[in-house]
């Protein structure tokens, strides 16, 4: 009996960020769990899936500098944070 070779692939949640709707899902589970590195990688992540090089053009921030703030050891300013989402065409709320 010859056994057979299971391929295997990395798993990349930027594969699943295909629509709005679960960018905010995704966004909104990672703002649940109160962890601001946490909350950089999904950003990140998010950003990944749009194309960094957009993100960085409607930032104006560098590519570079936003694969390193937007990393889960990555501590980038609020400012940089509302540009992500901004040109994301995101928006913060605060709500009760």
């Amino acid at each position: 009996m010859t056994k057979q070779k299971t391929a295997t692939h990395p798993w990349d949640i930027t594969r699943y960020l295909e629509s709005d709707e679960a960018i905010a899902a995704y966004l909104d589970a990672a703002l649940e769990e109160d962890d601001p590195a946490l909350l950089a990688a999904a950003l990140g992540d998010v950003a990944r899936a749009k194309g960094m090089t957009f993100i960085a053009r409607e930032t104006g921030l560098g590519r570079e500098s936003l694969y390193k703030a937007l990393s889960s050891e990555g501590n980038p300013e609020f400012g940089t944070v509302q540009k992500v989402v901004r040109s994301l065409g995101l928006k913060l709320h605060v709500s009760v």
